[in-house]
């Protein structure tokens, strides 16, 4: 297999005198969707923000394509197009559809901003038509579609969700994951962290489980979708 996009060895991080990781390896090529699997408090959040340099690493790499990324700043990793849509969407409520839109690409030349913004309704066409109601008054599922639209601005090479289903109804669900193929078939590799492990799954070319801050099992989306163990821990059978 060709060199990993991103890859992570022996990765450890905590919080004061709690460690979360403890020596984490994982990695994700060129074109992959990869799912990371856990209970609560299994660390998967905290894995895209040690990425993201949001938290500090106390030992281990981050290696992107091949090189290591040097303790950095989240901008920093950003100017690498790795970019993070977080848990809670964290849009800005008081700003419209398309002033959050172009915020998404501060980094970025605005003269592409009407081309990025108009790909962006490509994929969520509800949102052009709020392009100019305030993002606070948008549905949870609208927000959520926003939340993956402002990180699309940023131009991606590696777009990490955290949760993007979380709170959603079902059929706003399967919509999200069909916008996230998409994507992905439009080139860009996806890292999920995803509650509905069986959607995750079903869209996955592969998946990692975290148990405590370790990698327990990895192996094809598929496989892992006929895995015993996970369709006991994960899948409610």
């Amino acid at each position: 297999m060709s060199m990993p996009l991103l890859e992570l060895r022996d990765l450890h991080v905590g919080y004061g005198a709690a460690e979360v990781l403890k020596g984490v390896n994982l990695e994700i090529h060129s074109g992959e969707i990869v799912t990371l699997l856990g209970g609560n408090g299994a660390g998967k959040t905290t894995t895209l923000s040690s990425i993201m340099a949001v938290v500090k690493r106390q030992k281990g790499q981050v290696l992107w394509q091949g090189k290591v990324l040097e303790e950095s700043t989240p901008d920093r990793v950003l100017s690498h197009g790795i970019v993070l849509c977080p848990e809670a969407r964290h849009i800005f409520p008081l700003m419209s559809v398309e002033e959050n839109l172009k915020i998404g690409g501060y980094l970025h030349d605005a003269r592409n901003d009407l081309a990025k913004i108009e790909q962006v309704y490509d994929y969520f066409p509800k949102l052009e038509e709020r392009r100019k109601q305030l993002g606070g008054t948008l549905s949870g599922g609208e927000q959520q579609m926003l939340a993956i639209g402002r990180s699309l601005m940023s131009e991606p090479r590696l777009l990490m969700l955290d949760e993007p289903s979380l709170g959603l109804a079902p059929l706003i669900v399967e919509k999200i994951f069909e916008i996230l193929l998409k994507i992905n078939r439009s080139g860009v590799p996806i890292l999920l962290i995803e509650q509905n492990a069986r959607q995750a799954l079903k869209i996955a070319h592969r998946g990692y489980v975290m148990v405590t801050g370790k990698i327990v099992h990895s192996d094809s989306g598929s496989n892992l979708l006929k895995s015993d163990e996970v369709r006991r821990a994960y899948l409610g059978e």
